[in-house]
């Protein structure tokens, strides 16, 4: 396993998984909606368990977005 984070393509069919990411969000509020964005963060974060990639994703996502590295 890579202690670095994979950017490159690596879903078999990713407008599937974004229409069942967008259809677990329906009918929830913001703050359910939130909580769910937190649990999936935290399910995929714990399936990928390197601490080294994780930190490079969080420095990732949140470039440009006035996140602390």
């Amino acid at each position: 396993m890579s202690d670095h984070l994979n950017t490159e393509p690596a879903l078999d069919r990713p407008d599937d998984f974004y229409e069942a990411l967008i259809a677990a969000h329906r009918g929830l509020s913001d703050e359910q909606s939130a909580q769910l964005n937190c649990r999936l963060i935290l399910l995929m974060a714990n399936h990928i368990g390197r601490p080294q990639v994780l930190t490079e994703a969080l420095a990732l996502a949140g470039r440009g977005l006035g996140a602390r590295p």
